[in-house]
């Protein structure tokens, strides 16, 4: 969450629309993004693949807390 800077790279590049901007912000003031619908998520790692500052983990079987 806190290295997110809401680029939306990762939002863009998920094939399966699971990730959105979320409401909350972090310390650096942008809307961290949160998966909105997990369960559609199908384990590519694009969005991890893409993301320039590693803010986003795709692990098998965990899901989000935020």
């Amino acid at each position: 969450m806190e290295r997110c800077k809401e680029c939306g790279l990762c939002i863009n590049v998920c094939p399966k629309g699971v990730l959105v901007r979320g409401e909350e912000y972090n310390s650096r003031g942008y809307r961290y993004v949160v998966p909105k619908n997990i369960d559609n998520c199908i384990g590519c790692k694009l969005c991890e693949y893409i993301c320039p500052d590693i803010a986003i983990f795709v692990v098998r079987g965990v899901g989000y807390e935020g």
